[in-house]
């Protein structure tokens, strides 16, 4: 079976060049956005919320599963790597970029949780784990990427996995499912402790 997309966001060939021409490497990778696409879309009417915009391909999947009532808030550290993807996505009403720090904005945030958090950068991962989960909405589903050794990654990336991946297998809160395939993927729902 090939589990490469069958469809693909119009707009992803600008995202890759952007991405090439700002010599940023750490896109969301494409059986990943499939993914995050048919989560988006599995939530109509949902409210989204993106941790690591990059240069957009994760919101661009995002969005391409969305329905036209869902609303996503992408928020990203490096606003010059965040300007492609509001130079190519910014048009669309459902979504709102957030420039700054992902830590602070998940410290600062005071608004209602989310039916689906990808946390695809340290904040809402391995830094300010307790306060992501505490944004994800009762039956909604918390997504990480980036779990499996890849060449680039930091000394520390392994130790940080294994702690992040104990920490949520221990919540009674949370039913999580571990994924190998793609970057290596965590998917967990918020659902009543037993």
């Amino acid at each position: 079976m090939d589990d490469a997309p069958g469809r693909t966001p119009a707009v992803l060939p600008a995202l890759r060049a952007a991405a090439r021409d700002a010599g940023f490497v750490m896109s969301c990778e494409e059986r990943t956005g499939s993914l995050l696409a048919v989560l988006a879309a599995a939530c109509p009417g949902g409210r989204i919320l993106e941790l690591g915009t990059g240069v957009g391909e994760g919101t661009a999947w995002l969005l391409g599963g969305m329905d036209g009532n869902s609303r996503l808030i992408t928020v990203e550290l490096d606003e010059s790597v965040q300007k492609a993807a509001r130079e190519h996505l910014a048009a669309d009403p459902r979504v709102d970029f957030v420039a700054g720090d992902g830590g602070e904005w998940l410290e600062k945030y005071d608004g209602e949780p989310f039916d689906l958090v990808f946390a695809d950068t340290w904040p809402g991962k391995f830094t300010h784990l307790e306060t992501a989960l505490g944004l994800v909405a009762h039956g909604g589903t918390y997504v990480i990427d980036d779990l499996l050794a890849q060449p680039g990654r930091p000394l520390e990336h392994e130790a940080s996995v294994e702690r992040l991946l104990s920490a949520l297998d221990a919540r009674q809160d949370f039913r999580c499912v571990r994924v190998a395939w793609a970057s290596g993927l965590l998917m967990a729902v918020r659902s009543s402790p037993r």
